[in-house]
């Protein structure tokens, strides 16, 4: 069937983004024909601010407008405990819980040899930089997704601070099912995951 050109670049642009097929991408494109022109043209202008004015917070790797996210610059948030998540989706997810208090680190994925995805590829050595800065005694919460990458990510970590004594190393419970995405979890869920997080053996 024969669409016209703009049309069909907008399906393109829709279908290069992730978890959004032809026909999902073809309703969007076609639903913003229905939407009032000033409503497009606010929704492009939101897409180039994105691009222009987010970015990446210096210390934990959050999403950020500024040099530090607004979590690492709460004071009332604790510095000595961190907990270690893959991406900004799942931060997201245990902020929901409003049950924690401390700072976050973001990974930006996880360890997969298959997929080329080494130490190198994370902000594994930031972390660890991160880490051996902070004064006292630090919990590290691994909170990475119960999947064999997450699994081997945390062991890892764990490996690279073994004889670092000041750090008490815990990982999120077996409540959250095997291969889930924590970002897909329920606020519950996690929660209780993170209440009976277990410590790592270092």
């Amino acid at each position: 069937m024969y669409l016209p050109r703009d049309i069909e670049k907008v399906i393109n642009h829709f279908s290069n983004l992730p978890g959004i097929g032809p026909k999902s991408a073809s309703r969007l494109a076609l639903a913003f024909l229905r939407i009032d022109k000033l409503i497009v043209e606010d929704f492009a202008h939101s897409l180039v601010n994105l691009k222009n004015n987010v970015t990446f917070c210096n210390k934990c790797y959050n999403l950020s407008d500024d040099k530090l996210c607004g979590i690492c610059i709460d004071e009332e948030r604790s510095e000595n405990q961190i907990m270690v998540v893959e991406d900004v989706l799942d931060l997201v997810a245990f902020e929901r819980t409003g049950q924690y208090s401390g700072k976050y680190h973001v990974l930006g994925g996880l360890l997969s040899p298959m997929q080329g995805v080494g130490p190198e590829d994370l902000t594994i050595d930031k972390l660890l930089k991160r880490i051996k800065i902070i004064p006292g005694e630090i919990e590290l919460i691994l909170a990475t997704s119960p999947s064999l990458e997450g699994e081997a990510t945390a062991m890892f970590i764990t490996e690279q601070l073994h004889d670092i004594p000041e750090i008490k190393i815990t990982r999120i419970a077996r409540g959250v099912p095997t291969g889930a995405d924590l970002d897909y979890t329920d606020k519950l869920t996690l929660l209780r995951a993170l209440e009976n997080r277990t410590k790592m053996p270092q």
